[in-house]
């Protein structure tokens, strides 16, 4: 089982680049090679381009300016207005193609993560809150869509700058290039420093922002109850302070890149100070090499090398991030999928109902065994009653059986195959559940009802309805089955959703029906305007029933009292009500 985490513990989260995590984004991007070399070449075309006018200014200062050249002064503007064109167009075309690549990328990580998401079992879902959940795929992937669209392509641009721009400047004058390397490399080294001391901070920023967002989702979902218990002031108190602890650790951040400006700018004039004092010398001693226009030239250059440089390094901070978003992403899209169909998974058919638990053991968290050793034997077309107390493990008979988790020891079988062999397609289409809380999806109140079976007809959907009374106060919407419903139902009643999830059931119509208190929302009256159609529902079937109201359980052909991790009564109603022992105290109660 995964390790529990809430909204007030910090992620524990690793912040460095890994390169290993980095690579494996080539798998996204090999499919879209060609483009990315056309790109690569676009590249280079475009850093050239942008490095030709300064030596067009140096022949411009040095030879047209003495000649008073105007005919080659006209070719010289000529060709920089050309080369200018040039650099639009590449720069333009190289952006779409690198922009599609990025959009490309992040289109193909959002889906993998969002089909492994719809494949992990509920382990996954109970260890974290679902605020970090979404994170994940929603402001993680962000980030990550931002770097590969824009920040990829920028980061190639600035490498082949800096390596162009080093050759044009080794080529004008060695010298003056050993004058720009000796500012640059300490300079390299004091943001570094200080890009480390921020990629400890952006760590234990995500780490806030990620717990903030867990309690927002958590207060939005829980919003009736924070009402009903009047949580609304407290609530604030604790928002503000996730929020206060946020917008610190943000604050801190701004401080300290504030910084990153002035370190640039000082290393930078010092050293265009150095090159103007080393070109004036050199011109004095009647250097033949750096002339006027040399120096206009290299100061070009040296603007032209100092962006690439500073961005570069805010890259490498950029980076850091995107490989620890990468991280996170591709934990979820790692992340086992325990709850699967093993290799030679076989159909489960022709179903009879005959349920086994055999020497059953199961534990949420580890060393916290909720079942132990535990046996039951169901024949088919029984129906099998679980009571006891809250947390006794009757909902986690159930889960076993459908396999939303599975058991540690032991096994579960129907009809004699164990549940861990057959396709998890066809075990939950011959187990229905009807749960307790029944979620209600935005959309037409006949596709909410068609939403266990989407090849069934618009007749089977409003015959399913009727079947269970459900069509009464269906009809009362003035589209009627076609009534488009507002987000988990919030216009129905408790009782009226989970009416459609019988609806649902009658439509599925399984061979194992398990209903896991799910009349708890039903009022009495319309529990016995619906128990013919249940009974008719369950009536040769192997049903399993979850309640608490003795109208629910008191026909079974066996009710279970679970506690003390196994079966601690068995027995008809009657049966167990004479024994006085646990069940007729609860029944009392």
């Amino acid at each position: 089982m995964a390790k529990r985490n809430t909204f007030f513990q910090d992620e524990k989260i690793e912040k460095k680049i890994d390169f290993k995590q980095l690579m494996r984004t080539l798998r996204y991007v090999l499919p879209y090679k060609k483009i990315v070399i056309g790109v690569g070449v676009l590249l280079f075309i475009s850093s050239v381009t942008s490095l030709i006018p300064p030596r067009l200014l140096k022949i411009i200062v040095d030879r047209v300016v003495v000649d008073n050249d105007y005919k080659q002064l006209a070719l010289m503007c000529g060709s920089m207005f050309l080369l200018a064109i040039v650099e639009i167009a590449v720069t333009y075309i190289q952006t779409i193609n690198m922009g599609e690549v990025g959009f490309s990328i992040i289109s193909k990580i959002r889906t993998d993560i969002f089909d492994r998401l719809q494949e992990l079992s509920f382990d996954y879902y109970d260890s974290r809150p679902d605020g970090k959940i979404v994170v994940r795929v929603t402001e993680y992937i962000n980030g990550l869509a931002t770097f590969f669209s824009n920040y990829v392509l920028m980061f190639a641009v600035y490498i082949v700058k800096v390596v162009v721009v080093s050759i044009f400047m080794i080529s004008l004058s060695p010298l003056l290039t050993v004058v720009v390397f000796c500012t640059v490399i300490p300079m390299m080294v004091a943001i570094s420093i200080l890009k480390k001391i921020l990629g400890k901070r952006f760590t234990r920023l995500r780490a806030k922002n990620s717990n903030r967002s867990a309690f927002l989702v958590e207060s939005i979902m829980g919003e009736q109850i924070i009402k009903n218990y009047s949580r609304i002031e407290k609530n604030k108190s604790v928002y503000a302070d996730i929020h206060t602890k946020s917008m610190l650790e943000w604050w801190h951040i701004v401080i300290l890149s504030r910084l990153n400006s002035p370190i640039v700018m000082g290393f930078w004039n010092v050293g265009t100070l150095a090159i103007f004092g080393v070109s004036l010398m050199l011109i004095l001693k009647g250097s033949s090499t750096v002339t006027a226009g040399t120096v206009i030239t290299f100061t070009s250059y040296m603007a032209a090398f100092r962006d690439p440089i500073s961005q570069i390094a805010n890259i490498f901070q950029d980076l850091a991030q995107v490989s620890s978003n990468l991280e996170q992403v591709f934990d979820t899209i790692d992340y086992p999928v325990d709850i699967c169909d093993k290799e030679g998974a076989i159909e489960l058919k022709n179903v009879r109902g005959k349920v086994d638990f055999d020497n059953v053991t199961f534990e949420y968290d580890e060393g916290q065994t909720v079942l132990e050793n535990f046996d039951l034997h169901v024949e088919p077309g029984k129906t099998i009653a679980l009571v006891g107390h809250t947390g006794a493990g009757k909902t986690t008979v159930i889960n076993m059986l459908t396999r939303f988790y599975d058991v540690k020891k032991g096994a579960v079988r129907i009809d004699g195959i164990d549940v861990r062999d057959v396709t998890l397609s066809s075990l939950r289409r011959e187990v229905g559940v009807l749960m307790q809380d029944p979620f209600i999806f935005k959309g037409t109140i006949i596709d909410n009802i068609r939403y266990g079976k989407w090849d069934a007809t618009d007749e089977e959907c409003i015959e399913s309805a009727k079947i269970i009374h459900a069509d009464k106060f269906i009809e009362r919407f003035s589209g009627g089955y076609y009534h488009v419903l507002e987000e988990r139902g919030m216009d129905l009643s408790a009782g009226e959703r989970q009416l459609i999830s019988f609806a649902r059931i009658v439509l599925k119509n399984p061979s194992v029906v398990i209903m896991d208190e799910a009349t708890s929302a039903i009022d009495t009256d319309t529990e016995m305007v619906i128990k013919e159609a249940l009974d008719e529902l369950t009536k040769d079937k192997t049903t399993f029933i979850v309640a608490h109201r003795l109208s629910t359980i008191k026909n079974a052909d066996e009710i279970l009292y679970i506690g003390n991790k196994g079966i601690m009564e068995s027995g008809r109603h009657e049966e167990l009500l004479n024994k006085k022992g646990y069940y007729y105290e609860l029944a009392n109660i």
